[in-house]
């Protein structure tokens, strides 16, 4: 799939673009080229260290922010795949900063897009998030118009030979700022107690690989316009803290401002246009001018869900348990974990 093409990620030196060049390197060993493009020199540094450029000449690095549209356009040269993963993703650091947080996740959405039409690119895949579904914070907002901006440029390509899809996922597990290493520092530096939001708190659990293998899926199979969203196991916050110290006292601290109890993917609303595909939900686009209802179901051979429909993390149907949590911090975070 990605043998003999040229992909652009950017944020490509965070935790997923890391993840996405290792599985295309290890994948795709005709892999024509892989542009890196953000703004942080050193995380680029570093990443030149891993990946020399005598041992992979296919690797290049630009340094960019998607709030450049004239850079993004450079970087786009030959491109045939775009993976958007960059953005600024702290819930409190966008509501205390919310104009910035519009100019790279909205404005720089919008940039990625224009560079996408105007060089030729061919697949365009913009990595979302829980957040984004019935938002209740800025950042969250900012992904939802992100969402509709990639979708609606299905609607906008003319008569290029371009698609545009978005991915959605909630927390992945083990990555920066995530709970698990959290958990992990604070117990391992000598905390006599974990605090934890709220109680009743649920999440769903989604690793980096199978956060790839989604994007993976969406460049392969993508018609245009489709928000896809991965069935997976959802998990109650205290068994998280189970399963990492299962003999400190839990202090509950109370929700941070902006934060869900429960994470949401499809809203009841959302059921109107989705579809089921087995391993994967899809929403589809509410006005396209290429694509009915119809086109989606036979192209994906899916089928539609049922009216009313609501997917989120308290109403799954599969669950993690405090050992399989220990298998996955194992086998996905540190795989020298132990229990104390």
């Amino acid at each position: 799939m990605l043998n003999n093409k040229s992909v652009l990620i950017t944020g490509g030196t965070g935790s997923f673009g890391k993840k996405f060049v290792e599985t295309i390197l290890r994948d795709y060993p005709q892999v024509k080229r892989i542009v890196i493009y953000s703004r942080d020199e050193l995380k680029q540094f570093e990443l030149k260290q891993k990946y020399p450029a005598h041992e992979y000449p296919q690797l290049r690095f630009f340094i960019g922010d998607v709030r450049d549209g004239e850079r993004l356009k450079r970087a786009c040269e030959n491109i045939d795949v775009i993976i958007h993963a960059a953005a600024i993703k702290q819930v409190d650091t966008a509501e205390y900063n919310p104009d910035e947080c519009i100019k790279t996740n909205v404005n720089g959405a919008q940039n990625v897009i224009n560079a996408a039409l105007y060089m030729g690119v061919k697949h365009v895949v913009a990595l979302s998030t829980d957040k984004a579904c019935a938002p209740i914070n800025l950042y969250g907002a900012t992904k939802l118009t992100s969402d509709k901006l990639f979708v609606s440029a299905n609607n906008i390509k003319g008569s290029r030979d371009i698609k545009f899809s978005v991915v959605r996922y909630g927390n992945v597990m083990g990555s920066r700022g995530s709970v698990i290493p959290f958990f992990i520092s604070k117990r391992d530096s000598g905390a006599t107690e974990l605090p934890i939001t709220d109680m009743r708190m649920t999440r769903f659990n989604i690793s980096l690989e199978a956060g790839v293998a989604l994007v993976m899926f969406a460049i392969g199979h993508h018609l245009g316009g489709e928000i896809f969203i991965p069935k997976i196991p959802s998990y109650r916050i205290t068994d998280v803290a189970k399963a990492v110290a299962p003999n400190l006292p839990l202090r509950e601290i109370g929700v941070r401002p902006g934060e869900k109890l429960h994470e949401e993917m499809i809203t009841s609303t959302d059921s109107l246009n989705t579809i089921d595909l087995g391993e994967y939900y899809a929403i589809l686009p509410s006005v396209s001018y290429y694509h009915a209802k119809e086109d989606y179901l036979k192209h994906h051979n899916a089928v539609p869900v049922l009216i009313g429909f609501h997917y989120s993390s308290e109403k799954n149907e599969e669950w993690e348990t405090v050992e399989s949590m220990r298998e996955n911090i194992r086998k996905y975070v540190d795989p020298n974990f132990v229990i104390k």
